[in-house]
């Protein structure tokens, strides 16, 4: 038995999907935390079961029997080491064989400013003596949606990345690379460095846009000031803009642009390009 937690998630959502192409639906489990929100995944003949991040208690009922589990990161930024804490710590306590991890690319040595919650998560799951696969996600193509969306409005786009790269991949990569770890075999104590194909610049992104809606798209580089500024005249909380800023400087240190075999090899095929994602959004 397979349990994803975070299962109505965009990723998690996914690998559901994904494992249901492979195995029986009664060998799967989709821990929510809102069952009312998985109705459907229920009527296709998953097992429900709630699971909040936040209540240990809940953890160990959905984990119960379950021979693999997949731990999808929390969303809540600054609070996940504990969140994280609580699923091993169950998973633990009922017993489960193999426990897969997504975390950030190079979590344990990176500077990335989402890196160290993903560090202490993996040092709680060496600690906790669980079997386990840590799939080190980069970043993913539909982060930059609503960029795209913009830039197809205005004919532009900011950011302070510079000439940073960033080598990301869909979400349905990566879910496909967790479906392929959690259904086969010898993946027990691996770390995976995941990231698509072709690391891209934001003069790369404005290319494609370009390309997908035939007309001239610009991206307009800033000191890391003015996006800030920028973003907080969009709207955004001063955190978020903040958080945007300082991934931006991450992206021109190079931090998101390394590229590695990793994916591809697990999925059997090719990581999607940037452009694809760009021409459905587009459009």
């Amino acid at each position: 038995m397979i349990v994803v937690t975070g299962a109505t998630g965009h990723l998690g959502r996914l690998v559901v999907e994904g494992l249901l192409e492979k195995l029986p639906a009664d060998q799967v489990v989709a821990a929510v935390r809102t069952p009312e929100k998985a109705a459907d995944l229920a009527e296709r003949g998953v097992e429900v079961r709630r699971a909040d991040y936040t209540e240990p208690e809940s953890l160990v009922t959905a984990f119960k029997d379950a021979d693999k589990v997949l731990l999808v990161s929390s969303s809540e930024v600054g609070r996940r080491v504990a969140q994280h804490q609580a699923v091993i710590e169950a998973a633990k306590q009922a017993g489960v064989r193999h426990l897969v991890y997504t975390s950030a690319p190079q979590a344990t040595t990176s500077a990335l400013v989402l890196a160290p919650e993903h560090k202490a998560t993996e040092e709680l799951i060496q600690a906790s003596g669980l079997t386990a696969t840590i799939l080190r996600n980069n970043w993913y193509h539909e982060n930059y949606a609503d960029t795209i969306k913009q830039a197809v409005q205005t004919g532009s786009f900011a950011g302070s990345a510079g000439d940073g790269r960033v080598a990301s991949a869909t979400r349905a990569d990566y879910a496909a690379a967790a479906v392929a770890v959690l259904t086969g075999e010898g993946h027990e104590g691996k770390v995976y460095e995941l990231a698509g194909d072709v690391a891209w610049s934001n003069a790369d992104l404005a290319a494609e846009i370009g390309q997908a809606t035939g007309r001239e798209i610009s991206y307009v580089d800033l000191p890391a000031d003015e996006h800030a500024k920028v973003l907080a005249q969009a709207g955004l909380p001063e955190p978020v803009a903040g958080f945007l800023v300082a991934l931006d400087a991450d992206i021109k240190a190079g931090l998101l642009a390394e590229t590695t075999d990793d994916l591809r090899t697990l999925i059997g095929r090719p990581a999607t390009p940037i452009g694809v994602t760009v021409a459905e959004i587009a459009r």
